[in-house]
């Protein structure tokens, strides 16, 4: 790597940039194969790693998402409706949970999906008094356009490796399965 002054002040992640061969502090930095900042604290190899899976699934995301701008929905309205989609019909409390935001929140982004033809709201068969929130066909539709635009844009990135990269990357998101599988 060689050193590369910036005309802004901040890196394309938003954090100001270092100069490479020097940490934070102005002294040398130590030769690591770990992206991750030093600290006086020694790290394992899994808080390494776990540190790195962090970021960059952060960083992916963020970009995967750049997609969702084609759908004109606001990204909270989109991730209500992918929990809808890919969870079934649920009351505003349960997909306010889901979501981890709070019921008055929650009503007011079901109203947008409602408004936009994209949810619709039902009496619950067992409780009267609780409304049921379920994705419509339309709804449906627009998520699966949001989500494929997200995969291509991805794809698209990934045709640039080479075989053996993809077959790391295929072994790797199988392990990260297994570790969500048991993640409670």
């Amino acid at each position: 790597m060689r050193n590369v002054k910036r005309k802004n002040s901040r890196s394309k992640w938003g954090q100001p940039p270092r100069r490479v061969g020097t940490a934070a502090h102005g002294r040398p930095a130590e030769r690591s194969s770990a992206a991750a900042p030093k600290s006086r604290v020694k790290s394992s190899a899994p808080q390494i790693l776990a540190d790195r899976l962090h970021s960059a699934a952060i960083h992916l995301l963020r970009r995967a998402r750049q997609q969702d701008a084609a759908s004109r929905q606001a990204p909270a309205r989109l991730s209500a409706l992918s929990v809808l989609v890919f969870g079934g019909p649920m009351t505003l409390g349960q997909l306010a949970t889901a979501e981890q935001i709070k019921p008055p929140t929650m009503t007011r982004i079901v109203s947008g999906l409602e408004r936009e033809g994209l949810a619709e709201r039902s009496p619950d068969a067992a409780d009267e008094r609780r409304v049921r929130v379920r994705a419509t066909a339309k709804g449906e539709r627009l998520l699966q356009q949001a989500r494929q635009r997200r995969i291509q844009a991805l794809a698209t990135q990934l045709s640039n490796l080479s075989p053996a990269d993809l077959r790391a990357l295929h072994r790797a998101a199988g392990l990260l399965e297994k570790i969500l599988a048991g993640w409670r």
